[in-house]
């Protein structure tokens, strides 16, 4: 519905700028989302090993669980307007959504599962939330009605 008042209340030229910045924002939404995504896990599965090496450095930082929930949730937010603009302009399929939200839920558990499944979750949960990045990705780059409405 928006398409049709953007396409007769703008002129044409400023409809597709509009259209082609809200494609980078995607992009570079679902590129954003899949890079923080990816360092979280690193700095969690490595965490382990960093940490003892840190005094002998003269650096004394503890593990930060209020730091892992920002980035967590930070992660979620930029991955569903990611995903909401690929939705909405885009391919209509809501199984990107299925894998984030799954993701997410899996990836804030890790606590739950015990120490000793720590890793294994959170390789499940970041790997779930890139798949919903990159299922988005490649859903928007596949769409053909895009190019036919204007």
């Amino acid at each position: 519905m928006y398409d049709v008042l953007l396409y007769y209340l703008v002129p044409r030229n400023l409809a597709f700028r509009v259209s082609n910045v809200l494609a980078i924002v995607r992009n570079v939404f679902d590129k954003v989302g899949i890079t923080v995504t990816s360092l979280c896990a690193i700095h969690c599965i490595l965490l382990p090993v960093i940490l003892p090496v840190l005094p002998l450095l003269g650096l004394s930082v503890g593990h930060n669980h209020a730091f892992e929930r920002i980035m967590l949730l930070t992660t979620m937010v930029l991955g569903f307007i990611a995903l909401f603009i690929g939705f909405h302009r885009y391919h209509r399929k809501l199984y990107p959504f299925y894998s984030l939200f799954l993701g997410v839920f899996i990836y804030w558990q890790k606590d739950v599962w015990g120490h000793e499944y720590e890793h294994a979750v959170l390789i499940v949960g970041a790997s779930l939330v890139v798949l919903a990045h990159v299922m988005n990705m490649r859903l928007c780059n596949s769409c053909n009605s895009c190019e036919d409405a204007h």
